[in-house]
C-alpha cells in the first residue's frame, strides 16, 4: 500500500515532516465574522482600474457593503438565498460581493464574455447559470443589462447603480445582521468548463475558512506586511478566493486591477507591484510570458524587489516560461526564489498544494518515453535524449491529503507512479449543486477525484495533464500540452493559442490534430514548421493541421483552452480555416 502524505507544521511551512497524519485546526467562525474583524484593522484596497487609482480602507468597504446589503434586504434577499453578480472589476463590484455575504446569501459570480464575437453564447450561458443556481436575484453592471434577457419565471434583476444610489436608499444603520452558520453555502463557484459543461461547486463557510487558514500558513502570510496585487477575474476561483476573499477576510492590503487592463498592457501588472511594493501576486503561464516581454522594455527604475510570491497556477506550469520571467524580472530586483509554482482547483476553494516560500522553481527531469509507455516518472540527467522537465508544485496545504490511484483499477499507486490525483480533507467541496450524477463520478469514497494525472516524489506533487485530454498513439500516452507548447514556439504561431487533440483515423488508430491561430499568409511553410515542432515534442507527426484566425480558438471564461470543444468543432466541421 502506498503512503498517503500529509504534513505537520513544526515551526514554519519550510520545516515539515511526512507520513504523520494530523489535521490542521479548522476555524469554526464564519467568513463574515472575519470580514467584520478585518474592517477594524489598517488594511486597504487600491483599485487601479480606470484613469486614477482609488484607495479605500477595508473599514470603508465594509460600511458601504452594509448599506448595499440593506438595499438587497429591502428587495427581499434573505439568509440562504443565492445571488448572482455580473460585472467588471470595480470598487462597486467588490462592495456588492461583500454585501451578498452580509445578507447571509450565497455568492454566484458570473463570468464575463471572453470575446465580443461570442456575445450571444455569453447571454445564453449566463441565463443557464442563473437558472442552474436557483438565484433569488441578479445584480449586474448597468452596461451589461441589455445582454441579460429575463422571462416571467426568472429572478428579479437589479443594477449596481440602482442599489447604491437614489433617494431613500437604505443606510448601513438599516442593515439587519442575520445569524451566520459555518455550514452556510458561502460561494457557488462554477467550474471553468475546460473539459466539460460548467458545474456549480458548493463551497460552504467552513470549507472556505479552512482553505484560507491553509493559505495563510503555507504561504507564511503576514497580514501587517503583505501587499497582494492582482488583475485576475473575480469570477475565477483564484481571483475570487485567493485575491478577494483572503485579503477581505484577513485585512491584507490589496491592489486590484482588471483583466482587460492587464491584457491591454501587460507591463501594468509589474508597474503595480513596483509602485505599491507588492509582495504576492498570481497568474497562469501565458501571463508570465507576456510580463517577461513587457519587462524587457521596462525602465530601470521599475522595482520588483518586494515580491516574495509570484504564484503560477491554473494549468501545467511551463518551466521554460518561468525561467524566462525570472531572467527578465531579476534585472528589476526580483529574487528568483519568489516564483511559486502551485496547484489549486475550485473544488478545493482554491489552494491544493504549495511549495515552500522563496524556494523558487524546482523541477524533476524524467524519461518521457517511460512516462508515456509505462506511466512511471523515472529520473534522468538533463541531457538525456528523452529528458522531460516537470515542475514540482509542492506539498498539500494544511488539512489536505493526496494520493495517486490507477485510472483503470482504482488501485493506490506508489512513489513516482503516474495516475489520478485524489484529494480529501477540510477544504474539499461537498459536491456540485444539484448534480447527483456528476457527484457520483466526483468522489471515490471520501476522496475527491480530480481527473488530473500526476505523481508524488518524496511527498511533492508533479502534474502531468488531464486524463480526458491524453492522446493515445501506439500505446503511448501523449500529452497535448507538450505539443501545444512546442508548436507555440514556431514563428508565425500565436503563443498560447494552439490546441492539440487525438482523432481516430484510418484503421481505428488515433492521430494527432493541431489547430493553431496565425496571422501568417505563407501557410505551406508554416505547416512544415508546425509538423517539425510536433515531431520534436512527442516523436509523432501531426496528421491534420488547421490554421484559424486570431481570437477564434475556444477558451473558457478564465482563458483556458477548451480542447474538448475544439475537437467537437473539428468533428462537426465548424472550424473556420484561414
Amino acid at each position: 500500500m502506498a503512503a498517503v502524505f500529509r504534513f505537520v507544521r513544526i515551526a514554519s511551512y519550510s520545516r515539515v515532516t511526512f507520513s504523520i497524519v494530523v489535521t490542521s485546526n479548522t476555524s469554526v467562525d464564519t467568513i463574515v465574522s472575519r470580514i467584520e474583524h478585518a474592517a477594524k484593522g489598517d488594511g486597504t484596497v487600491t483599485f487601479v482600474t480606470g484613469d486614477e487609482p482609488v484607495t479605500k480602507s477595508w473599514a470603508d468597504v465594509h460600511e458601504e457593503a452594509k448599506a448595499f446589503a440593506a438595499s438587497l434586504q429591502a428587495r427581499g434577499v434573505n439568509h440562504g438565498d443565492r445571488v448572482a453578480l455580473l460585472g467588471p472589476t470595480t470598487a462597486d463590484f467588490v462592495t456588492a460581493i461583500q454585501a451578498v455575504w452580509l445578507c447571509g446569501a450565497t455568492l454566484v459570480v458570473l463570468p464575463l464574455p471572453m470575446r465580443l464575437a461570442s456575445i450571444e453564447e455569453f447571454a445564453s450561458a449566463t441565463r443557464a447559470r442563473i437558472q442552474r443556481a436557483d438565484c433569488a436575484a441578479v445584480v449586474l453592471d448597468p452596461d451589461l443589462a441589455p445582454f441579460v434577457e429575463t422571462g416571467p419565471d426568472d429572478p428579479p434583476l437589479y443594477t449596481i447603480t440602482e442599489l447604491l444610489g437614489g433617494p431613500g436608499r437604505p443606510s448601513a444603520d438599516d442593515f439587519v445582521r442575520p445569524d451566520y452558520h459555518r455550514d452556510d453555502l458561502f460561494v457557488l463557484q462554477f467550474t471553468s468548463g475546460s473539459t466539460s459543461e460548467p458545474k456549480g461547486v458548493m463551497l460552504p463557510n467552513h470549507t472556505v475558512a479552512a482553505n484560507l487558514d491553509a493559505i495563510r500558513e503555507a504561504a507564511d502570510v503576514d497580514v501587517d506586511v503583505d501587499v497582494m496585487v492582482s488583475w485576475l477575474p473575480l469570477y475565477h476561483d483564484m481571483g475570487l478566493v485567493g485575491f478577494c476573499i483572503l485579503p477581505m477576510a484577513e485585512g491584507i492590503s490589496l491592489v486590484l486591477g482588471a483583466p482587460q487592463d492587464f491584457l491591454a498592457s501587460p507591463g501594468r501588472w509589474m508597474e503595480w507591484i513596483s509602485t505599491y511594493g507588492g509582495t504576492a501576486t498570481a497568474g497562469p503561464n501565458f501571463s508570465y510570458v507576456l510580463a517577461a516581454r513587457a519587462l524587457k522594455r521596462a525602465p530601470e527604475t521599475l522595482d520588483l524587489s518586494s515580491l516574495r510570491i509570484a504564484l503560477n497556477g491554473a494549468e501545467p506550469v511551463d518551466p521554460a516560461g518561468v525561467r524566462g520571467f525570472v531572467a527578465a524580472a531579476e534585472r528589476h530586483g526580483m529574487d528568483p526564489g519568489a516564483v511559486f509554482p502551485a496547484f489549486g482547483m475550485a473544488e478545493l476553494a482554491i489552494a491544493g498544494c504549495f511549495p515552500i516560500p522563496m524556494d523558487g522553481l524546482i523541477t524533476d527531469t524524467i524519461d518521457a518515453q517511460i512516462l508515456e509507455v509505462e506511466a512511471r516518472a523515472v529520473p534522468v540527467a538533463d541531457d538525456h535524449p528523452n529528458a522531460r522537465e516537470i515542475a514540482c508544485l509542492g506539498r498539500p496545504v494544511p488539512g489536505l491529503e493526496f494520493r495517486i490511484t490507477s485510472p483503470s483499477t482504482g488501485e493506490e499507486l506508489g512513489d513516482r507512479e503516474v495516475g489520478e490525483l485524489q484529494i480529501r480533507g477540510t477544504s474539499v467541496t461537498p459536491g456540485y449543486y444539484q448534480r447527483p450524477d456528476a457527484n457520483a463520478e466526483l468522489f471515490d469514497g471520501d476522496w475527491l477525484r480530480t481527473g488530473d494525472l500526476a505523481y508524488l516524489a518524496d511527498g511533492a506533487m508533479h502534474m502531468c495533464g488531464r486524463i480526458k485530454d491524453i492522446i493515445i498513439v501506439g500505446g503511448r500516452n501523449v500529452y497535448p500540452q507538450d505539443i501545444e507548447r512546442s508548436v507555440g514556439e514556431a514563428e508565425g504561431i500565436r503563443t498560447g493559442n494552439v490546441i492539440a487533440f487525438g482523432h481516430e483515423g484510418r484503421a481505428g488508430k488515433e492521430q494527432v490534430v493541431v489547430v493553431a491561430e496565425t496571422r501568417s499568409e505563407d501557410l505551406g511553410d508554416l505547416a512544415t514548421r508546425v509538423n517539425e515542432k510536433t515531431l520534436e515534442a512527442v516523436g509523432v507527426p501531426a496528421r491534420t493541421i488547421i490554421f484559424v484566425r486570431p481570437s477564434t480558438l475556444p477558451k473558457t471564461s478564465s482563458g483556458k483552452l477548451q480542447r474538448a470543444k475544439c475537437k467537437q468543432q473539428f468533428l462537426n466541421d465548424e472550424l473556420s480555416p484561414v
